[in-house]
C-alpha cells in the first residue's frame, strides 16, 4: 500500500512588483483580501471551491531565493474571470480600462462561442474576461 499522499491543487501564486496596486486591481474583480493586506509580504484570498490565490512581493521571493530576478516580457500565467454575460464582459472591461488599467484585447466575439477580452494587471499579466455568447 502506498503511504504517499496524493497532492491536491490548492494555490495559485503571483509575484508582484507593487502589492497595493495588484490588490486594488483584483479587488475590482471581486477578490477579497484582509484589512491591511497591502502592508504584508504575502497575502492570500480564498476562491470559490476552496482554491486560494496568493500574492508575494518581489522582496519576499528574493528573501528565500537569492538568485531570483523578476521575469521580463509578457506574463507567464493566465487568469480568467467569468463575467456572466457578453454585456458583463464589456462592462468589466470598460470599468477596468476607465480606471487606468491597460486593455490588451478589446471585447470581441470569439469563434469558440464566448465574448472575450484581456486586461493587464499591474505586473503585465493577462487577465481574461469572458462569458458565453447568447444563443
Amino acid at each position: 500500500m502506498n503511504s504517499t499522499p496524493t497532492p491536491r491543487f490548492d494555490l495559485i501564486g503571483i509575484v508582484t512588483s507593487d502589492l497595493a496596486a495588484s490588490l486594488a486591481f483584483y479587488r475590482r474583480l471581486g477578490l477579497e483580501f484582509p484589512p491591511g493586506a497591502e502592508e504584508q509580504p504575502h497575502v492570500e484570498a480564498e476562491l470559490p471551491g476552496g482554491l486560494r490565490i496568493a500574492f508575494d512581493t518581489e522582496a519576499t521571493v528574493s528573501s528565500f531565493m537569492a538568485d531570483w530576478t523578476p521575469p521580463t516580457g509578457a506574463g507567464r500565467i493566465g487568469l480568467a474571470f467569468h463575467c456572466g454575460t457578453a454585456e458583463g464582459v464589456d462592462a468589466v472591461h470598460a470599468e477596468l480600462t476607465d480606471a487606468g488599467y491597460k486593455g490588451e484585447l478589446a471585447p470581441w466575439d470569439a469563434p469558440w462561442g464566448q465574448r472575450y477580452a484581456v486586461v493587464l494587471d499591474p505586473d503585465g499579466n493577462g487577465v481574461d474576461l469572458f462569458a458565453p455568447l447568447a444563443d
